[in-house]
């Protein structure tokens, strides 16, 4: 069951600017998650943000700032448990790619309640982390137990183009190198 772009988003969770620097492997989810969102506006895949309490946490990293259409400012670690998370997906959506920090609290938390409302819910491991990588491993390995895919950006970024004569191939191949 590969993804689609067909009502499809691509949830960018807490990717803040005083949150990012102290997160394992920092440089790495942030390069995968801006492939994530380049891939998506190509490929016509809303993107959208939420920030955690951006009073202390501060907005989304400047690298990532400019891909969401929308952002949600939350206190709660779920985003689907924020009264706003359901006006910030567009109409119709069924897919949710995640993309995040902290991959054991809010990427975890969020990806379990949309799993239990029924959305499909796929996890980009290598754009995803915690501040100790052992938590983010157990948070991935926990949403794998409750039905979220756990995927690479690379494997969304295949199963969104589906075809090699995918008019944006080119330029989605681009940004693997």
């Amino acid at each position: 069951m590969t993804l689609t772009t067909d009502n499809a988003v691509l949830l960018l969770i807490d990717l803040q600017q005083k949150l990012v620097p102290v997160i394992a492997d920092a440089d790495a989810m942030i390069a995968r998650s801006v492939r994530l969102a380049e891939a998506a506006q190509l490929l016509g895949v809303p993107v959208r943000a939420t920030e955690q309490y951006p009073a202390g946490l501060g907005p989304t990293v400047a690298a990532l700032a400019a891909y969401p259409q929308e952002t949600l400012a939350k206190t709660t670690f779920s985003a689907a448990g924020d009264p706003g998370f359901d006006a910030l997906l567009p109409a119709g959506t069924r897919e949710v790619v995640i993309a995040g920090c902290e991959a054991h609290v809010c990427v975890l938390q969020t990806a379990l309640d949309l799993v239990d409302a029924g959305y499909r819910v796929a996890v980009a491991a290598d754009a995803a982390s915690s501040r100790d990588p052992a938590d983010a491993a157990a948070g991935i390995a926990r949403a794998r137990q409750h039905g979220v895919d756990i995927v690479t950006s690379e494997m969304v970024l295949f199963e969104w183009l589906r075809d090699s004569r995918n008019p944006r191939f080119r330029d989605v191949q681009k940004l693997l190198r």
